[in-house]
């Protein structure tokens, strides 16, 4: 892997002083709305979104390397973070058409790598949803739209960090025993693809390779993999790339989250570090929508903190840092 001295700058401003990324992430949009109107009758405003972010960034950043934000609603979030807090923008579109085929990607129309690096972001950050079994028709159009973001952070020199989300096409719920049998190949190829050169992807953001709530020890009911196979997926995902890679937290909870770097270090995973939502600041939704700000900081500055330091004490026994790739 080779990175100009402007891009390794950048990168080191998202790390900690041991290369590890202990980033948190909160550049949810359409999630964060379905969120809160869960917890009260109204319907929750720009405004409301914009606040949660705000707070999070605010009283959280404290503690981790950097934050994941989006230009949508998190810009003031942005401005809130900790000063030795580094800056990652969203660049995609919140969600997908679930009534169109294949879940194609889709800039935001009055954004760029220019414009995100002009707020001030140290990486443009990209969600893509990619199944390696769908149609060629579909999945070329993926590769070439990520050919163009990954073009645009060369010319801005900027990193280009690519989240990468798995599905099965033929079915959408991916909570299945079915779909946890499929996940390993699913996640390891599209690793592989988007760690060709001809992307520009500076660092993968991606799922565990396994579904962790049917890896033997771990579930409460159906076992799909034994620990052993487990731990060769995740062996076998390290292998898939030469790129720094980091885990994503899927909506987990903490200590499962914690539990499952443990687990993917022991199996061999040489992982550089997290990009950690909702598995560290998601229950403080509720108190905010009910109880209002103050009970969210108060939420924030113990249960949210402790989250954050406990995860930050598993990431620097299991990660490793970037700078070795």
């Amino acid at each position: 892997m080779k990175l100009t001295e402007q891009k390794r700058k950048y990168l080191e401003n998202l790390s900690d002083k041991n290369g590890f990324i202990s980033a948190l992430a909160i550049d949810q949009r359409g999630a964060l709305k379905k969120m809160l109107n869960k917890h009260q009758e109204s319907e929750a405003t720009a405004e409301q979104i914009k606040e949660f972010k705000v707070l999070v960034s605010k009283h959280l950043t404290k503690y981790s390397s950097s934050i994941l934000l989006d230009p949508e609603y998190g810009l003031d979030a942005a401005k809130a973070r900790d000063k030795d807090a580094g800056l990652l923008l969203a660049y995609e579109k919140t969600g997908y058409d679930a009534n169109a085929v294949g879940r194609l990607p889709d800039c935001l129309v009055d954004w760029s790598a220019k414009r995100l690096k002009e707020e001030g972001a140290d990486a443009v950050k990209f969600l893509l949803y990619y199944d390696v079994d769908e149609s060629d028709e579909i999945n070329n159009q993926k590769k070439a739209y990520m050919e163009r973001v990954g073009a645009e952070c060369v010319a801005e020199d900027i990193p280009f960090f690519l989240e990468i989300l798995s599905y099965n096409y033929k079915d959408a719920d991916n909570s299945t025993a079915e779909f946890a049998k499929l996940k390993p190949r699913k996640v390891i190829e599209a690793m592989k693809e988007f760690s060709n050169p001809r992307y520009n992807v500076d660092v993968l953001k991606v799922e565990v390779p396994v579904n962790m709530k049917y890896v033997e020890g771990f579930a409460d009911g159906e076992v799909v993999y034994t620990k052993e196979e487990a731990a060769s997926y995740f062996k076998q995902q390290d292998e898939a790339t030469n790129l720094p890679y980091i885990y994503l937290s899927a909506g987990v909870s903490a200590k499962l989250f914690q539990d499952t770097l443990k687990f993917a270090h022991d199996s061999g995973a040489k992982f550089n570090g997290v990009l950690c939502g909702r598995a560290t600041w998601a229950n403080g939704v509720e108190v905010f929508a009910k109880d209002g700000e103050e009970a969210a900081v108060n939420w924030l500055n113990t249960v949210g903190r402790k989250n954050i330091e406990e995860l930050n004490e598993v990431v620097a026994k299991t990660a490793t840092s970037w700078k070795e790739k």
